[in-house]
């Protein structure tokens, strides 16, 4: 629906600009014309029939919002927001978000949402939060349904209901939006307003991983290597670690290096072992860093070095690996500090 509208304002922006010039625009604007204020200021924000001139664009939208245009309050919004043209001022934003919200814009209520839910440019409150966000749910707006959903599932200005956020969690993940399918498909494995259906939980799991969230793409990638809601499939969770990883998920990394170290899913290979078994340690991860440990004091993927030993498996045990202890006094690490 978000996309929808937006893409319903830039077909009529470009009839507009079929039929009237940049000067006989700029002409009725001048005259007081709303429409062509807002399509003026449209003008100098895209540099479509004009150089681009975003100070005049936050001009011209500003005069069309305060005759009651609710696209240009919403830009006017939107600038004050992001400081763009204009110093940020989120008092200023607040202000323009909820003109625009009130005649029915969806992207500005969810953003008026946003602002009550944080805080910003107005008093914490997360009732009014809630009764915005549901607004432009309402309208279709995919991120406002996702975050309905959230609500809904935390009882943030609302009482808990894990059906409800099942169904706007569907709603928005319908809509393409990657966290959404993560989290619906979260709900189905795990049986959250719904009964446990590993299939659709790899479905939906699979949407958000192939979008590129690293959570998502740790999930299928555990859900193959155990056989969740699709058979055992070694080479695609190696598949989906190692993209995981590359996105930067550290249990990834550590999963990752594991299928190179015994052959799993992929071929043995103790260099790419090391690699990723340092970038997960490097990420806090206690059993990688144990891991790395021993490595480093057996010379395994990389040159000896007791002291980078010692390092790692102390780091290990600070994060809470016992077995770091066992190894710190098996091998003395205390001598190599």
């Amino acid at each position: 629906m978000k996309r929808l509208s937006l893409f319903l304002i830039i077909i009529l922006f470009c009839l507009q600009l079929f039929s009237q010039s940049f000067e006989e625009i700029k002409k009725k604007a001048e005259k007081g014309d709303i429409d062509s204020q807002y399509n003026l200021a449209l003008m100098y924000f895209y540099g479509k029939g004009t150089l681009k001139n975003l100070k005049r664009a936050f001009y011209w939208f500003k005069k069309s919002a305060e005759q009651g245009h609710g696209v240009a309050q919403y830009f006017v919004a939107s600038m004050y927001y992001e400081g763009i043209a204009t110093e940020k001022d989120f008092r200023e934003a607040f202000y323009w978000f909820k003109k625009s919200a009130e005649q029915g814009y969806a992207a500005a209520q969810f953003f008026l949402a946003i602002m009550y839910y944080k805080g910003k440019g107005t008093e914490k409150n997360l009732m009014k939060a809630f009764y915005w966000m549901k607004k432009s749910a309402e309208q279709g707006y995919d991120k406002a349904q996702y975050n309905l959903a959230l609500m809904y599932y935390k009882g943030k200005g609302i009482k808990r209901d894990l059906k409800k956020a099942l169904f706007w969690y569907k709603k928005s993940a319908e809509q393409g939006v990657a966290e959404a399918q993560y989290n619906l498909g979260v709900m189905y494995l795990e049986g959250k307003g719904t009964s446990i259906n590993f299939k659709r939980a790899f479905y939906w799991i699979k949407k958000s991983a192939e979008q590129g969230l690293d959570k998502a793409q740790f999930n299928l990638a555990l859900m193959y290597e155990k056989g969740m809601g699709i058979p055992k499939n070694e080479k695609q969770a190696f598949y989906w670690y190692e993209k995981s990883a590359e996105n930067g998920n550290k249990l990834a990394q550590y999963n990752v290096a594991l299928m190179y170290f015994k052959g799993r899913g992929t071929f043995k290979d103790i260099n790419k072992t090391f690699y990723w078994m340092k970038k997960s340690s490097e990420g806090g991860v206690a059993r990688a860093q144990v891991f790395l440990g021993v490595m480093y004091y057996f010379g395994i993927g990389t040159l000896k070095n007791k002291k980078q030993a010692a390092y790692w498996i102390k780091k290990a045990y600070e994060n809470g690996e016992e077995k770091a202890k066992l190894l710190w006094d098996k091998y003395d690490l205390w001598k190599y500090q």
